[in-house]
């Protein structure tokens, strides 16, 4: 096929892959930064959940799969957008897990500057710690995407396909696939609870955002 953009064309098999974020957890409602912690969606996360897949369904797409991260809140994220758009059953890839925020897991929000600085990175909404004590750093964390991409990319040549995964990680299968620096990226836009973005080679990376919320989590 030949897809076009404002900016260039691509002639050839193209995957899709739709990146959402989880919707509200605990850890999120309670300002603790949750990195591997595994606690249940809120009221509000399901809501949120709800309203993407209520989205998908009016815009139309369909995905030949739903792959998930295997925690809680990425996971119940992804069955209930699969229940509420009728997509398939999604299916955990290990690697879409969030960041492993290491001694930082389980700290509230607040205390970020207090006890990293000044290995931190400020943006508008977030403070990211970027070198956490047995933890992974960013660069370490865009590996991984990419081996999680590649993962995806040997299941489908083309297609769409829907990505439920985590703030963290998603934002690095963002960089890995439009290969962008890591800090670049982290400054850019903020990726919300339930949150939808769009990669694929003929989507301009500074077009990815297809559905945003205006919950503003960690």
């Amino acid at each position: 096929m030949v897809a076009c953009s404002a900016v260039f064309c691509y002639d050839g098999p193209m995957l899709r892959i739709y990146l959402a974020r989880h919707g509200q957890d605990q850890d999120n409602a309670e300002g603790l930064l949750n990195g591997h912690r595994d606690r249940e969606l809120t009221d509000l996360g399901r809501a949120q959940a709800a309203v993407l897949g209520q989205k998908i369904s009016e815009l139309g797409i369909h995905f030949d799969a739903v792959y998930a991260s295997p925690l809680k809140r990425a996971f119940r994220t992804a069955e209930i957008v699969a229940e509420s758009a009728g997509l398939p059953k999604p299916v955990a890839i290990p690697d879409l897990i969030e960041r492993d925020f290491g001694v930082m897991t389980g700290v509230p929000v607040s205390e970020i500057s207090k006890r990293c600085a000044p290995k931190i990175l400020k943006t508008e909404i977030i403070v990211y710690f970027l070198e956490p004590e047995r933890g992974e750093t960013f660069p370490v964390l865009k590996e991984r995407a990419a081996r999680a991409l590649d993962q995806l990319k040997s299941k489908h040549r083309d297609g769409s396909i829907l990505v439920v995964t985590h703030g963290d990680v998603g934002k690095m299968l963002y960089a890995e696939f439009y290969n962008l620096d890591w800090k670049e990226v982290l400054t850019q836009f903020h990726f919300g609870n339930s949150e939808l973005l769009l990669v694929s080679k003929d989507s301009p990376a500074a077009e990815a955002h297809v559905f945003k919320t205006e919950q503003h989590n960690h």
